[in-house]
């Protein structure tokens, strides 16, 4: 429930959404006794619109948030158990119809998921992604990434995939548990998590904590 609420709010909050809802309310005001406040509605959210959609507003809010996250030093000991690579990297509704690995804007998490499992071979490589499709439903995430992975020459038997999660919190949760159930999980072990750096700290980090999962490294 909470995972459907979460997402009704984001998209009613959302700026594109807010923008789009104020110039709408001012369309219909200007045929309206209110007409000049419809006016200016209109203009207000024209301009916002071209502020935030045409402006580097967006990528000048984003760097920062992100660079707050440098590169993890992956020549220092010891050698990762694992790595860990978050969904949210596939279009699974085109990946699904068109029966082949889809990736979106997101898709350099599996890349760099696969060279970091060719520059480490003995390290596991544990996905976690579900569908998380509200109209329409598709395959899991961790189907295609597993399509992906194979492919790309890592072998199925070093795969460890979680196809239930549908946010970020989850994602910490379920994986949490499934490394559990595989006996991967210990504080002297050390996993390399995968993803976008927009989504660190807020979503992940207290998940993680949540989750009492013992990953370093980005």
């Amino acid at each position: 429930m909470f995972f459907y609420l979460a997402k009704a709010v984001w998209f009613v909050l959302q700026p594109s959404t807010l923008i789009a809802l104020l110039i709408g309310y001012g369309a219909i005001l200007i045929w309206t006794g209110w007409a000049r406040w419809g006016r200016r509605f209109v203009s207000i959210g024209a301009i916002l619109l071209l502020v935030v959609g045409l402006s580097p507003l967006g990528n000048a809010l984003t760097v920062p948030l992100e660079n707050r996250f440098p590169r993890a030093d992956l020549d220092e000991p010891p050698a990762p158990t694992g790595i860990i690579i978050l969904g949210g990297a596939e279009d699974r509704l085109v990946g699904s119809a068109r029966k082949a690995p889809t990736l979106n804007e997101a898709g350099e998490r599996l890349l760099e998921g696969a060279i970091l499992a060719h520059r480490f071979p003995d390290a596991k490589v544990a996905f976690s992604g579900g569908d998380a499709g509200i109209l329409y439903k598709s395959d899991s995430e961790a189907e295609g990434a597993a399509a992906l992975l194979t492919a790309l020459g890592i072998a199925r038997d070093r795969l460890i995939l979680e196809s239930d999660a549908r946010d970020t919190y989850e994602n910490a949760v379920y994986l949490k548990k499934e490394l559990e159930v595989k006996g991967e999980l210990d504080l002297t072990k050390r996993w390399l998590l995968i993803t976008s750096p927009i989504t660190c700290p807020a979503p992940w980090e207290p998940s993680a904590r949540q989750a009492s999962t013992s990953s370093r490294g980005r």
